[in-house]
């Protein structure tokens, strides 16, 4: 049997370090990284068209049976009241004190039929809540292809286009007008004689499409878009660009997961595989695990909640609803201390901590600290480079008095002591100005990414 997370929590002695200095290999994302550049790649979603291949990094939790909508109800702080089939949404999920699990994507696909779509934080919870309490359900898990077994293929393909030429390449290769389709909503669609699925949805913040189907369809609908999309400036991208795109829709995809202490964790940790415990990167360092535990609110989870319903976490989420003190921002750093941490590196001493382009994260749960005056203010998420505004930034968390755009603040930067992960290192700590702008950073993405449009 492989060791469980409760396990590995016993030989190390306790959550943070087992997170902190996790032996795994660095998460990538295992399609092409570049097809290009990933500078222009980046690009295309926000002048012409891009194409991305999710066929590979994410998992797929098949979720059916006559309970199954009873058992999301029961884990996920939203509303089903009226969740139809070819609907979808964004599903958060909090442990009984009310602090986030995850999120996921969740597809109504049939009657009883349900596709969970993500980080398989959220996935494992909700997996784990339905195997141990009172529900008529199955499960099927699609892992990512990093996880799944060598020569096989996914279930799915899984595409999305993106950009203000997507809609004209969906009408040119489809060859009908496309129907009205509100924000996560799903339609069917024909593309080269095959049946294509469809959902509306805005990745980086601008006009797209998350096209889905059986595996053995997938070539033949990307050789079809490729194909049509010549005429549109189509531009395939690979997965340094496309890891990227959450930084201007400001989705932050891995916070760490409450689930190392509280309520009913002591038999998931038993369930749980240590492979999927995480690893934990930054600067911010605490030997209690609460101290990074995150609530919905903290990441502008607010439009999700719903109390129609009784979920797990609901009590406990009302009294944070009520003493909310945090506000998800983005962070612009500093361009000169950005340059002077990486000019370190060419310089005699020990260096800063290496800032990766377009992606600086070093860790699945990565928590750098936030300074006002020496003081903790918040924490920085996922950082890196959007070429569109030539800025680097990250997406924080930060107390409301720092919060109003025009706030400067600083980010830590490396850690201290070292950690032995393996994409750690040698190196100090530096400090980085960074000045507040709203989250999403981009105003198209502000104004127009849940819009009810094609």
């Amino acid at each position: 049997m492989p060791e469980s997370v409760s396990e590995a929590i016993a030989r190390v002695g306790s959550p943070v370090e087992l997170l902190r200095n996790s032996q795994a290999r660095p998460t990538i994302f295992p399609v092409t990284p570049e097809f290009s550049n990933w500078r222009s790649e980046q690009l295309a979603w926000r002048d012409s068209v891009a194409l991305l291949d999710q066929s590979h990094h994410m998992t797929d939790l098949f979720i059916s049976g006559p309970d199954a909508l009873r058992l999301l109800s029961d884990t996920g702080v939203n509303s089903f009241a009226n969740f139809r089939v070819d609907n979808a949404k964004q599903f958060v999920a909090v442990n009984h004190e009310g602090y986030l699990i995850g999120d996921a994507i969740l597809f109504n696909l049939a009657e009883n039929s349900f596709d969970l779509v993500g980080w398989f934080m959220v996935l494992d919870w909700v997996q784990f809540i339905g195997e141990s309490g009172d529900y008529d359900v199955t499960f099927e898990r699609d892992a990512n292809s990093l996880m799944r077994q060598p020569g096989e293929n996914p279930k799915l393909y899984r595409y999305e286009l993106q950009g203000p030429n997507a809609l004209a390449l969906m009408e040119k290769v489809t060859g009908a007008p496309v129907p009205p389709t509100k924000f996560f909503h799903m339609a069917s669609f024909t593309i080269d004689g095959i049946e294509v699925r469809s959902l509306r949805h805005g990745m980086a913040g601008q006009p797209g499409f998350e096209l889905f189907g059986p595996w053995k369809d997938g070539e033949s609908v990307r050789s079809a878009i490729i194909s049509a999309g010549e005429e549109f400036d189509l531009v395939l991208v690979g997965s340094k660009a496309y890891s990227s795109a959450n930084l201007e829709s400001a989705w932050v995809p891995s916070p760490l997961p409450a689930i190392f202490s509280g309520e009913g964790t002591d038999e998931y940790l038993e369930w749980l595989p240590a492979g999927r415990a995480g690893s934990l990167a930054g600067s911010f360092t605490s030997d209690n695990i609460e101290d990074y535990y995150l609530t919905p609110y903290d990441l502008g989870y607010d439009r999700n909640i719903s109390f129609d319903h009784d979920f797990i976490g609901r009590a406990a989420l009302e009294r944070h609803a009520s003493a909310r003190r945090r506000t998800k921002v983005t962070l612009v750093w500093n361009a000169d201390d950005v340059d002077a941490a990486q000019r370190t590196l060419l310089e005699p001493g020990l260096p800063a901590k290496y800032i990766d382009f377009p992606k600086a994260r070093y860790g699945v749960y990565q928590v750098d600290r936030v300074l006002s005056g020496g003081e903790d203010v918040g924490i920085s998420h996922d950082a890196g480079y959007i070429t569109g505004e030539q800025v680097f930034a990250s997406l924080a968390s930060v107390d409301a008095e720092h919060a109003e755009p025009g706030t400067e603040v600083t980010v830590v930067w490396g850690e201290h002591p070292n950690s032995t992960k393996p994409v750690v290192e040698a190196h100090r700590q530096v400090e980085i100005r960074a000045t507040v702008y709203p989250a999403p950073y981009s105003s198209f993405a502000r104004e127009n990414y849940r819009t009810n449009q094609v």
